[in-house]
């Protein structure tokens, strides 16, 4: 009789042990990711429910060893219908802009613009401006070297063609505190850890503020130092160039990096005769300097010119300064465009620095994410069970729960301003870079194409995907996944998975 019942309990143990490692095993297929990150066809089989569906895409090896929080709600009620260690507090990467982004949504709102002012001291005297001239900032990060042109135009247009006085930047509207709390050494000198500055300049109208963009061209023959070009057209940066132009064919080695502390730009490696361009947009060292520089030469390429001695320098404007000109950013519905779609990290600062000065008086980080905290306890979100660290995602401390991510897209689905938050998702599959966004070369393919609205996320051993999708029959769902501490990558074919399951199921 023993003997029959340890026979027993071998048995059923084994029996449980084989229902843990295939806890799907129903008849037919239904999608899985390979280890090569490659995702296999999801056959239409009733029998094999949404669960059983994604805990197998769950059980792939790449994510064994780290952690992943996985839930999926029901837009309309918030019901949850699958979840998988969703109550367990991750570090989001960029789906921290989803943070960011709702509550300056709210706290600003869809139509805020950011201004850069052009005022005086002094006063004007036939075609002399006898008197300093301030260029103020306060936050705007889509300001373009057209923009400092067109102040110059201004002030042609007032008579002015010699100033008899300083230059001066006034960057006070923030601290002068230029990283976020966490940001790694390593990621100073380019544009995703570029320094934040209350007067900054963008290249082009990706709009990556406080950033150069340095291209590399081959040289004339074989031998010749590759041809650098710098945009904007500025003397704040120092090109050192190392490289060199090595013969057709030959293998393209290029490195273009930002010494620490100074604005010297290295560039080393080769660079072969007809081959492609390599180009790097870097971050400078104090952004508020670049304004000053490329201002200076729109000034004297428009025809003003300073005389005598004069300072080029940052400064307080006095409260009893003339204003001269000004220029107002887009709203901030369209902002959000190149901040959500491209994953644009100094907006995302920018952003909290400006809910601090709004609604505190105070352009800094901790006073910003004290009243991201408090606004997302308006929206319903824990705020005891988070971590603020900055507005981008780019810190290894932030903390936060798929839950609370769910829980705070679907609280905002009644706000006056979701459509705009909405648009600025990026949409999966779709080619324009202002519309696919981060999700452009990703679900481009069957029914998650052009349905899948997230934001996407990604640091070292983090990547995350959050946001909304309509299933098969029209239900409107909404889902997060986090994932955590994976050392093989890649796996963002996991979360297409995931995503393909929830587009193509039928309640």
């Amino acid at each position: 009789m023993k003997q029959q019942n340890l026979i027993k309990r071998a048995f059923l143990a084994v029996s449980i042990a084989l229902i843990a490692l295939f806890p799907v095993a129903h008849e037919g297929t239904f999608s899985s990711v390979a280890a090569s990150g490659e995702t296999t066809p999801v056959a239409s089989i009733e029998s094999t429910s949404l669960e059983s569906k994604l805990h197998a895409l769950l059980a792939d090896p790449k994510l064994q060893g780290g952690i992943t929080g996985v839930i999926v709600r029901k837009a309309d009620t918030n019901e949850s219908i699958f979840s998988h260690f969703s109550d367990i507090r991750l570090r989001p990467a960029s789906n921290m802009k989803l943070l960011t982004g709702t509550t300056a949504m709210d706290i600003l709102g869809p139509d805020y613009r950011f201004t850069t002012e052009l005022l005086t001291d002094g006063q004007v005297k036939g075609k002399m401006l006898h008197g300093n001239l301030f260029i103020r900032g306060k936050g705007d990060p889509t300001l373009l070297k057209e923009d400092l042109d067109q102040f110059a135009k201004d002030l042609k247009a007032k008579g002015i063609t010699r100033i008899n006085g300083d230059l001066l930047a006034d960057d006070s509207w923030y601290d002068d505190v230029r990283y976020s709390q966490d940001l790694n050494w390593s990621d100073e000198h380019s544009y995703v850890g570029a320094q934040v500055s209350a007067l900054t300049i963008s290249p082009n109208t990706d709009y990556d503020a406080g950033t150069v963009i340095v291209e590399v061209n081959a040289g004339n023959k074989a031998g010749d130092l590759p041809k650098v070009t710098v945009t904007p057209e500025t003397s704040y940066v120092e090109i050192v160039n190392r490289a060199s132009t090595t013969a057709k064919g030959t293998t393209k080695n290029i490195s273009i990096e930002r010494e620490h502390g100074t604005n010297r730009i290295f560039i080393d490696g080769n660079m072969p005769l007809e081959g492609t361009r390599s180009r790097s947009w870097t971050a400078v060292w104090e952004p508020t300097g670049l304004v000053l520089d490329v201002f200076k030469k729109s000034l004297e390429a428009h025809g003003i010119l300073f005389v005598g001695k004069h300072r080029m320098e940052t400064g307080m404007t006095p409260a009893n300064a003339t204003m001269l000109a000004e220029k107002k950013s887009m709203p901030l519905e369209e902002l959000f465009i190149p901040f959500m779609k491209l994953s644009n990290n100094g907006h995302a600062e920018t952003l909290v620095k400006e809910m601090g000065k709004v609604q505190q008086g105070k352009g800094t980080w901790d006073a910003g994410l004290a009243v991201m905290k408090a606004k997302l306890q308006e929206f319903g979100v824990n705020t005891n069970t988070i971590v603020l660290r900055d507005g981008s995602g780019m810190s290894h401390k932030n903390l936060v729960s798929a839950d609370e991510l769910t829980t705070l897209l679907y609280q905002i689905q009644d706000k006056s301003w979701f459509p705009a938050f909405e648009a600025s998702l990026p949409i999966a599959g779709a080619p324009d870079r202002m519309v696919g966004g981060t999700l452009r070369n990703r679900m481009g393919k069957g029914l998650t194409a052009g349905n899948v609205k997230a934001k996407t996320g990604s640091i070292t051993g983090v990547s995350t995907l959050s946001g909304y999708v309509t299933a098969k029959d029209g239900t409107e769902l909404i889902f997060s996944i986090m994932i955590n501490n994976y050392v093989t990558g890649p796996v963002t074919p996991i979360e297409d998975a995931i995503a393909t399951v929830l587009a193509e199921h039928e309640f």
